[in-house]
């Protein structure tokens, strides 16, 4: 990997087309991970999903499987209600038949829901017999619930390419795994370098191969092909301003969830959408920015570009400025994640510019949105300051999301919690989960509420 966190032509994994590549997308129910499989199917001679892992959608997980004929199938946690709980376990039972059998799962596009029967369509004593037939002659050792068997999913032969499109900083010791295994790591879980981008750059520069799937990290990824990296003067990060630019600290006292999930151009996840609105999202990426691009703060800035037409630009020591442009759709940076180093025919209708109206600019407002000034600051300090930050904001987020605190509360958690951490180097996976533990009950005590109750909201109780 080259000093702009490119990667250099001798290393670029994949050279033939004759053998699809295969994908492993964890988080395939969240908005990034169904966007990614809707890439593998209208590529599906360059592209093949072998394995799935959802949260709680297990419905959704077990149609997504269905659909690309997928073997490989993990959730997060075992499913409480009974009906989800039989559709996995039978799902399971199938796949792994078929894996017995050494035969590989059929699938069409056109009749995705033809390819296996619905646990659900079944009687309780079929279903019954199936399972138990199937307990008693499994051969499959793969784990299909919690950490595990996301590891095993990151970490599984059949992958070339896993795609972490998991929620928050559970994702860090995937993308370690995965990076450990050699595996190229499309990532869109940006919480694992802003938690652990030290560890993590070392081990892309090593055993595996770190591909950016964030629409401004892969703008930029685009921009620096070819370039120089002592040639590069400054890194511009877009940001669309989120639904509440404009808008003053006292308007913002009584925001509600709803307001805050309802963004102006893209179309994201609840945990990203808050993040966005808040610019903390922005702050993240700034933090990624610096371990992607070897780029110290100073010469990372931030832009607000309301249109989300630019995705980011780079800036070159002779005044030169390239910028990416396109659709706002995710679809085009997963894609190019995918392809990398080709380029394939693109899945969304292209950008008319005889349409576009005008492009604005402005700097973005760091005293009402102060979580973007406070990622600067973490990030400048290093060690294990972005993982406390991240983890005092993660429980800010979910509690503002389920009632527990105000929106103006998220900031001032954040802070709080900051300013009594002392610092220490990032040393360990472990370490940084023991960090994140803290960091979180020291959340909870500010905002004042259980840290039982927060783990509920993250859906982990």
């Amino acid at each position: 990997m080259s000093k702009t966190g490119a990667v250099d032509e001798q290393e670029i994994p994949f050279t033939s087309t004759k053998m699809p590549r295969r994908v492993v997308v964890l988080g395939s129910t969240g908005s990034i991970g169904t966007q990614t499989l809707d890439v593998i199917e209208q590529h599906s001679r360059e592209l093949r999903c072998v394995g799935l892992s959802a949260n709680t959608h297990v419905s959704a997980l077990i149609e997504q499987a269905k659909r690309h004929g997928v073997q490989r199938v993990a959730l997060a946690s075992v499913p409480k209600n009974s009906a989800d709980n039989d559709a996995f376990e039978h799902y399971l039972c199938t796949a792994q038949t078929s894996l017995r059998s050494g035969k590989t799962l059929q699938y069409s596009y056109d009749n995705a829901s033809d390819v296996l029967p619905s646990a659900l369509e079944r009687t309780n004593h079929e279903r019954t017999n199936e399972l138990s037939s199937c307990a008693h002659e499994s051969t499959d050792d793969m784990p299909h619930y919690g950490m595990e068997a996301l590891l095993a999913l990151a970490t599984c032969p059949e992958a070339d390419i896993v795609v972490n499109a998991l929620v928050g900083a559970v994702g860090l010791r995937v993308s370690e795994a995965a990076l450990q295994a050699g595996k190229t790591l499309a990532l869109a879980n940006k919480e694992s370098l802003v938690v652990g981008g030290d560890i993590l750059m070392r081990l892309a520069h090593t055993t595996g191969t770190l591909l950016p799937i964030d629409s401004e990290h892969g703008a930029i990824f685009q921009c620096l092909v070819g370039e120089q990296h002592a040639e590069v003067a400054r890194l511009w990060l877009t940001a669309s301003g989120g639904p509440f630019l404009g808008k003053t600290l006292d308007q913002l006292r009584n925001i509600t969830p709803v307001q805050a999930l309802a963004h102006p151009t893209w179309h994201m996840g609840a945990k990203i959408s808050i993040d966005s609105s808040t610019l903390m999202n922005k702050g993240l990426e700034v933090i990624e920015a610096h371990h992607l691009f070897n780029m110290p703060y100073d010469r990372i800035s931030v832009v607000v570009q309301p249109q989300s037409l630019i995705h980011s630009m780079v800036e070159f020591v002779d005044g030169s400025v390239k910028a990416h442009m396109g659709t706002t759709d995710m679809r085009i940076p997963i894609q190019y994640a995918l392809s990398y180093p080709q380029r394939w025919s693109a899945p969304v209708a292209p950008l008319d510019f005889t349409t576009l109206s005008q492009l604005t600019f402005k700097a973005p407002d760091t005293t009402t949105f102060p979580l973007l000034k406070l990622a600067y600051q973490a990030g400048k300090q290093g060690g294990v300051h972005p993982c406390v930050m991240n983890a005092a904001n993660e429980v800010a987020v979910y509690a503002f999301l389920n009632g527990a605190c105000a929106y103006t509360d998220i900031a001032r958690c954040v802070e709080t919690v900051l300013e009594h951490q002392i610092h220490y180097e990032q040393e360990s996976i472990q370490q940084l989960e023991a960090i994140d533990a803290d960091a979180r009950h020291k959340a909870c005590s500010v905002l004042g509420i259980a840290f039982e109750q927060h783990q509920h909201m993250r859906g982990l109780a």
